[in-house]
């Protein structure tokens, strides 16, 4: 596996492939490896391209009272088990090399970026457009990997890529969880033995909402309050938000029709986990 912090050496990297036909296929991650993120570049790696891993903790995406400085690194570790799965290169870039100035140019998908997250995280998802387009200038992928435990990152990276016409390919892979149900997340380091088992209630709530939908139940604000009952009554989790939206969009939903995301977001101590669960709801004949 070859490793670059260097964004000229990286290119120089990239073109060689490229002049040998080969696709390359972007994992862009923060660290701090799991399961997870290793779906993701098995996912890229069955595609027969050239793997380019980037670990990045990026600033930009963190709030003033967010996690940045908390958040988990090791990058030893990371790089010693992407190398055991076969990735071809490493790209790890240091804040400097990633924005050497000040930033003043930023990408921004609005309306996306309004809603669910972005709703109480403002400049969040600028923070993400803005570093993820980088990477995509740089590493010039023809396909790039997102898990969607993230939901509404990956809808918005795919509508950045569709709006600016960027040819490369977005794929999304679904949630890998733990076997009792909780879905990885780097985050999870930080959740107390009491913290993680209380964390069950999200995929729990989640698949209890879906079982209620799949039994005939439309209303959004019904399933949205059905869940956040369950999380307040059985945990002492603080929900950020519970939302029953358009799965193709976010838009509202009021009358659950056509695929629905359910999508919460819930702090155990000062741990804050996202999770979701897409449904599909057949339409009336």
């Amino acid at each position: 596996m070859q490793r670059t912090a260097n964004i000229s050496e990286l290119r120089k990297i990239i073109e060689e492939e490229k002049k040998l036909g080969r696709a390359v296929a972007l994992v862009p991650t923060m660290g701090y490896l799991h399961r997870g993120h290793l779906t993701l570049i098995e996912n890229a790696k069955k595609t027969g391209a050239f793997v380019v891993v980037s670990i990045f903790v990026n600033p930009l995406q963190f709030g003033p009272n967010e996690d940045y400085a908390r958040y988990p690194r090791d990058l030893e570790r990371d790089a010693r088990l992407i190398e055991e799965v076969g990735v071809d290169l490493l790209f790890q870039p240091t804040v400097e090399e990633m924005y050497p100035h000040p930033m003043v140019t930023f990408v921004e998908v609005s309306q996306l970026d309004k809603v669910l997250c972005g709703a109480n995280r403002p400049g969040h998802f600028r923070g993400v457009t803005t570093v993820v387009s980088k990477l995509f200038h740089i590493v010039q992928p023809d396909l790039a990997f997102f898990g969607q435990k993230d939901y509404q990152q990956y809808l918005i990276i795919r509508r950045m890529v569709s709006d600016l016409n960027l040819p490369i390919e977005v794929r999304g892979v679904p949630i890998v969880r733990e076997e009792d149900g909780l879905a990885l997340s780097s985050r999870n380091v930080f959740l107390s033995p009491d913290q993680r088992q209380e964390a069950l209630i999200l995929s729990q709530s989640l698949r209890e909402a879906e079982t209620l939908i799949q039994k005939g139940e439309r209303s959004a604000r019904g399933i949205e309050d059905f869940v956040r009952n369950k999380i307040t009554q059985e945990s002492q989790g603080v929900i950020d938000y519970i939302e029953v939206r358009n799965a193709d969009d976010l838009s509202d939903v009021v009358e659950i029709k056509g695929p629905v995301l359910i999508a919460l977001a819930v702090k155990f101590g000062p741990t804050r986990l996202i999770d979701n669960k897409v449904v599909e709801v057949e339409p009336d004949v």
